[in-house]
């Protein structure tokens, strides 16, 4: 009698492969997609036939975008950093899928669960430890096992699928695209190879020269560090981010190339597109920068890189990354009001701040005027340098 498994499903290759891996196996195999914001319908239509066409016995489709937004999205913006400063997370959607998958482990009664994952890359790590961190579960990697016996694999799991009739769609078989509300990343052929990528590595973003001619403002609205309304619309904050991403994706902006120091030790190298993420974080900081204290902005960004950190090796359920969101909520108490992104392509700037809570001193400007004397501040600088003024001079 076949065992129930429940597939972390996305209708690509590496999981497309996995379900007659698993069903030869002995696996009844049960896929779950959870749509964390990054298909449109007609992808999210796809999937759900792909699963039919490989013969899942069972498949669901989960809303993840609410859960995305609140599990990732507003502490990754409270944090306003990247990864090695520039990468944006763009695959925490990771933890939600396990989160779905094994809700459905519990619907089905089964402690058996698999995912697509490589043995090169991190989101094996990030899989392992989310499910580890939340039961004992049977944790089945078929393309990790596949890796014991082939050096070429995809080239085998492409064969593989071909020859029980199924086929692969052309765009897998460069590059490894993943999408999600955060954005878009891609890693494979040339990219992999550090050299220029081809013309197939584009995602969302619009090239140069199908820019709009004319720039674009947008105005967003801040409550206690958190987004909630876009040109004076409120919304929901997964909503908002789909706005942010169809808007500046046709100005370019979010794209990048990097190259970061992996979970399990190797150089990775993708493509990476996140035009609603960079919007959001080039408009919180311009607002914190002015509302908190000069203690907080110096401080706050070695929390912030701690979190992230944890977030991207794997560790999105240890209680240290709790602590550090706590610190983060704090920090946002006075983090409200509206700041304004302008962009004529590629690059977004935040160009005005408003907010009751900016810390303007009544009688002083910066460079312009103060409402303190000379010998005020000759007093300042003699006491703020001391320490290297007298090294100097018993030094000479």
């Amino acid at each position: 009698m076949s065992k129930d498994i429940v597939l972390a499903f996305s209708g690509g290759l590496d999981t497309s492969f996995c379900v007659p891996y698993l069903q030869e196996r002995g696996w009844a195999v049960h896929t779950v997609f959870a749509d964390t914001g990054g298909v449109d319908a007609e992808e999210r239509a796809y999937i759900e036939a792909r699963a039919k066409e490989l013969g899942v016995a069972s498949h669901v489709t989960v809303d993840g975008g609410p859960a995305i937004w609140n599990g990732f999205v507003k502490p990754f913006v409270w944090a306003g950093e990247g990864y090695q400063g520039q990468y944006p997370l763009l695959v925490s959607d990771r933890y939600l899928i396990v989160d779905a998958a094994l809700k459905r482990c519990a619907e089905l009664g089964t402690r058996a669960i698999a995912h697509g994952c490589t043995g090169m890359g991190n989101d094996q790590v990030r899989f392992d430890l989310a499910v580890k961190a939340q039961g004992d579960y049977e944790i089945v990697a078929p393309i990790r096992e596949i890796q014991k016996e082939h050096t070429e694999v995809r080239a085998y799991e492409q064969k593989y699928l071909e020859a029980k009739g199924f086929g692969v769609r052309a765009k897998q078989k460069a590059y490894t695209i993943n999408e999600n509300l955060l954005g878009v990343t891609m890693s494979g052929g040339e990219i992999d190879r550090w050299q220029v990528p081809g013309e197939g590595a584009v995602g969302w973003c619009k090239s140069r020269s199908e820019w709009p001619s004319k720039s674009l403002r947008l105005k967003l609205s801040f409550a206690h560090g958190e987004a909630v309304a876009l040109d004076g619309e409120k919304m929901a904050g997964h909503q908002l981010l789909a706005k942010l991403n169809a808007l500046l994706a046709q100005y370019g902006v979010g794209r990048g190339i990097y190259t970061g120091d992996t979970t399990i030790g190797l150089k990775g190298r993708i493509i990476f597109e996140a035009p609603g993420l960079t919007a959001l974080l080039a408009a919180h900081r311009a607002l914190e920068e002015a509302v908190l204290t000069k203690q907080q902005n110096r401080f706050k960004p070695e929390v912030a890189r701690k979190w992230v950190e944890l977030v991207y090796e794997g560790f999105f359920h240890d209680p240290l990354k709790t602590d550090l969101e706590a610190f983060l909520a704090s920090s946002q108490s006075t983090v409200n009001g509206e700041v304004t992104l302008e962009t004529c392509g590629g690059l977004v700037s935040a160009v005005a701040v408003e907010s009751a809570h900016i810390l303007n001193a009544k009688g002083a400007t910066y460079a312009q005027a103060a409402d303190w004397g000379v010998a005020e501040a000759e007093g300042f600088i003699k006491l703020f340098g001391m320490s290297s003024t007298l090294w100097a001079e018993v030094n000479r």
